[in-house]
């Protein structure tokens, strides 16, 4: 994740761990609050610098984590809660999910909406315009209520490939909400490096101020070279 915040002379890419959430989805994978705990105290260690504790509500040892994590005296990273948009046809302030989100008390909340098209008519069977407002209001919600705001990009090279120019909808929408990273996933983890490249390209060029980041899954081995 690069950002443009920084007295250095070039660029700084952060890193944003999301091993305690999307790591333990593996078959098999289970941590304690405990094991979460040990293992976020060591990528504080190595100088990560935002940690996804989990989604606050989603099961106790989440809900455990976040409470204990608070009298951590971390040294490098910043710890952030996972959750998704507001849902269709409901204010963002009447949102369970994104009150639970705030009851986690993290410094950082990172949300995901969607990108691709296909997802906001066939899968939240809503408008696109709908899906712009659900976007953007989240993420102003959580601002206004003193969170700085992550925003992911489900899907996004996907929806880039059905229609481009409604994917940069979905980054314009969390920018004017006031997100302060986007980060553009490759859900399906099945885009090349040069597509991903000739994307990443297309996005800078529309949004040159925003401060970007890469989710890349590996389901087609090029997770690391994404």
């Amino acid at each position: 994740m690069s950002s443009n915040g920084h007295s250095g002379s070039g660029p700084v890419v952060e890193i944003y761990d999301t091993t305690l959430r999307d790591g333990t989805q593996m078959e098999g994978m289970s941590l304690s609050c405990d094991d979460k705990l040990r293992i976020a105290g060591h990528l504080d260690l190595v100088g990560v610098t935002f940690i996804e504790g989990g989604w606050p509500g989603s099961n106790p040892k989440d809900v455990e984590f976040f409470e204990r994590a608070k009298d951590v005296d971390w040294k490098n990273v910043t710890i952030a809660a996972f959750g998704s948009t507001c849902r269709v046809q409901l204010r963002a302030e009447d949102d369970k999910q994104l009150q639970t989100l705030l009851a986690a008390d993290t410094p950082v909340c990172t949300i995901f909406g969607k990108a691709w098209d296909m997802h906001v008519t066939e899968v939240l069977r809503t408008t696109r315009k709908e899906n712009l407002r659900m976007v953007e209001e989240s993420v102003a919600f959580l601002r206004q209520s003193g969170r700085r705001v992550i925003y992911d990009a489900e899907h996004f090279f996907d929806g880039y490939k059905s229609d481009a120019e409604y994917a940069l909808e979905t980054l314009r929408a969390a920018a004017s909400g006031g997100a302060e990273r986007l980060a553009l996933c490759d859900t399906n983890g099945g885009s090349m490096p040069w597509e991903v490249e000739q994307m990443l390209k297309a996005v800078r060029d529309a949004l040159p101020d925003a401060a970007l980041g890469i989710h890349a899954h590996n389901d087609g081995e090029c997770g690391v070279a994404n």
